[in-house]
């Protein structure tokens, strides 16, 4: 499966006491969009670890790939 995410974040976001379910205990949801466990973070914003800035990503079987952007002058 391959997937394309364009996102602004890389890690994951912890909610306070009033949205956390006393069953479970602590939860996160995922802001990176690679975890295949949505909305829960499940680690997978690691992956994005040393990602730069001006680049585009997509991953695909865990690995990442830049993608090279085409931008048409007008």
């Amino acid at each position: 499966m391959a997937r394309l995410v364009e996102h602004d974040a890389t890690g994951p976001v912890r909610l306070d006491e009033s949205d956390i379910n006393e069953r479970y205990g602590d939860i996160a949801v995922c802001r990176c969009g690679l975890s295949p466990t949505q909305p829960f973070c499940d680690g997978s914003h690691k992956r994005t670890e040393g990602e730069a800035d001006d680049e585009l990503y997509r991953y695909e079987d865990g690995e990442r790939y830049p993608v090279e952007v085409v931008r048409r002058e007008e």
